[in-house]
């Protein structure tokens, strides 16, 4: 006996874009966080006018805010990611849970919510 029953007669669906973007998404990943990272690196090497409390205030404030936006990007990488895998599971093979006996009723046949 097998833990899942396929579900005779159901054609499965196609792949479709959820793979693309599946495969994608490590690359979009790594490549989006490099590029927000950037502007945090460049910031440094920017010639400031200021004192060096100032300075650091400023660097640190622009670094509050990358760090913000990588982790926004991260979590609609995720989020998206977590689509695309339930899409295609979806579109994968259905399965039947196994039939069982219901033992409080009168009748094989009797209405679950005690209908007519």
């Amino acid at each position: 006996m097998s833990a899942f029953n396929r579900l005779s007669g159901f054609t499965r669906t196609p792949p479709g874009k959820e793979r693309k973007v599946i495969r994608a998404l490590p690359m979009i990943f790594l490549v989006g966080t490099l590029l927000l990272a950037l502007p945090s690196i460049f910031v440094r090497f920017f010639p400031w006018t200021a004192t060096e409390a100032e300075i650091a205030t400023h660097i640190m404030s622009f670094d509050i805010y990358v760090i913000s936006l990588v982790i926004l990007h991260w979590t609609v990488v995720l989020t998206v990611g977590i689509a695309a895998f339930i899409i295609m599971v979806m579109k994968g093979p259905a399965y039947v849970a196994d039939p069982y006996p219901l033992n409080e009723s009168d009748t094989p046949d009797a209405p679950l919510l005690g209908g007519k």
